[in-house]
């Protein structure tokens, strides 16, 4: 499941100029009225409202579904679903927020937290229900949903970062699987990249590719987690790229552009489907695109874990996510608080999951649009041998199996105060070293200046 786009320059946060001049129309967009609080008079239900990014299609069905449910099942408390395009949804946050409209229950994307949490928009999750996320999710996905230590939500959808890659491609190049290492990843993708006799690009050996941020900023992220690097510091107030680790990841880059076997003008999400990518790192979500769109081909399309620069390191990657919280503003939070755990924790069964096969029912909605959340429990019975829930089978793809491994040694998308603009700003540097503009060097050091500037004033 892909929101258009995380982090898109869009997607950012509000200076206070922005912040008036959007108030008008995002009030418009999300309806002038205050968010429906029920009658108020004895005996009648309190009703609350979610606000998320699942507007349409398959992901409105897909909440819908269990709200539904929890609605004809319960008369004291009845929920309401709002939704809003997912490149609206901060900016419909922060505005309805002040307008005082805000709605009780949030579904943000984890990089925002620190942001939001910071404009008191986000309430801490009560003893017990931190607990209970400590206690269920991986490690990434906890670390996602919490702001300096404190735990402010329920991890829905969590995606974590692998190595997408073409077998066919791997066999005419006479390489009999994926690699392992960095220095395995840079002799496959220049044995496997192929130019025509004008020096167009036919198969890109390595997906560098500027499309949107999962595929420059996410990929990079994985491979600096792989490194044992970090994008920003543990206390959030200064970048820490600009370090051993993040030198090598920009170099191998550098190299791999400069010598012709990854062109970033390609759109990978294109070219990979059709044959002329070998290699690409992304993340979980895309295998649920790839197999309707590829058919039979998919067959050639393999997963593996992010290559390390060592054959002896530490497995690593990176992880994204969104979770589920309560407003600070909500009349009713205990409330609210009941019903995310009921949505979040409480277990159902789930038919074709095999024997004892019970899942919360976030677990079955993410994986029945072909997503993962951060409870390990719960992936391996909905996509372990047997357990195909989703469309298609989703639960017969060993693909998704190596995204399922790395919920164990997932590192979380930092979510600082600032950290949207942060991951803007490292986008833009990323570009612009694969597009030539800057060298490695200076790339990094541009990044160190104007992230630290950015997240220094966050604080």
């Amino acid at each position: 499941m892909r929101p258009a786009h995380p982090g898109s320059r869009r997607a950012r946060g509000l200076s206070r100029r922005h912040f008036a001049l959007a108030l008008p129309s995002a009030l418009l967009a999300s309806g002038c009225a205050a968010p429906h609080r029920g009658t108020g008079r004895p005996g009648d239900p309190v009703v609350l409202t979610l606000l998320s990014h699942y507007a349409s299609g398959e992901l409105k069905r897909a909440l819908q579904g269990p709200v539904d449910e929890w609605n004809a099942t319960h008369d004291r408390v009845k929920v309401r679903t709002k939704a809003v395009e997912f490149t609206d949804l901060l900016t419909t946050f922060m505005v309805r927020q002040a307008a005082g409209q805000g709605a009780d229950i949030l579904h943000p994307y984890c990089l925002w937290n620190g942001q939001l949490v910071r404009a008191g928009v986000l309430r801490p999750a009560p003893p017990e229900h931190a607990e209970e996320i400590r206690r269920g999710y991986s490690p990434a996905a906890v670390g996602a949903a919490s702001v300096g230590g404190r735990v402010y939500g329920y991890p829905t959808e969590t995606q974590t970062y692998a190595l997408y890659y073409n077998k066919r491609l791997l066999r005419e190049a006479g390489l009999d699987g994926p690699p392992r290492t960095w220095r395995e990843l840079e002799e496959t993708a220049y044995r496997t990249a192929r130019r025509d006799r004008y020096g167009n690009t036919l198969v890109q050996g390595f997906g560098l590719s500027t499309v949107d941020d999962s595929t420059t900023v996410g990929q990079t992220l994985a491979l600096l987690s792989a490194a044992g690097g970090r994008f920003v510091s543990a206390d959030g107030r200064s970048t820490a790229i600009d370090a051993p680790a993040g030198r090598a990841v920009f170099d191998l880059e550098h190299r791999l552009v400069a010598a012709g076997a990854s062109d970033p003008g390609v759109n990978v999400y294109q070219a990979f489907p059709s044959g002329q990518v070998t290699m690409v790192i992304s993340a979980g979500w895309w295998t649920g695109s790839l197999k309707p769109l590829m058919g039979r081909d998919y067959r050639d399309v393999g997963v593996a874990p992010v290559p390390l620069p060592d054959a002896d390191g530490r497995r690593a990657t990176l992880s994204t996510g969104f979770m589920l919280g309560v407003n600070t503003a909500s009349e009713h939070p205990r409330e609210a608080w009941e019903f995310l755990r009921w949505l979040n924790a409480g277990k159902v069964r789930v038919p074709g999951a095999g024997k004892g096969g019970s899942v919360t029912r976030m677990s079955a909605l993410q994986v029945s649009v072909g997503s993962l959340t951060g409870r390990a429990d719960d992936m391996r019975t909905l996509l372990g041998k047997g357990g195909a829930v989703g469309k298609g089978g989703a639960g017969g793809d060993p693909n998704l199996r190596p995204f399922l491994d790395a919920l164990a040694y997932a590192v979380p998308e930092p979510n600082v105060p600032g950290a949207q603009q942060a991951k803007t700003l490292l986008r833009k540097n990323i570009e612009a070293l694969w597009t030539g503009q800057q060298s490695a060097g200076e790339a990094l050091r541009t990044i160190r200046r104007q992230v630290d500037q950015e997240v220094s004033r966050s604080w």
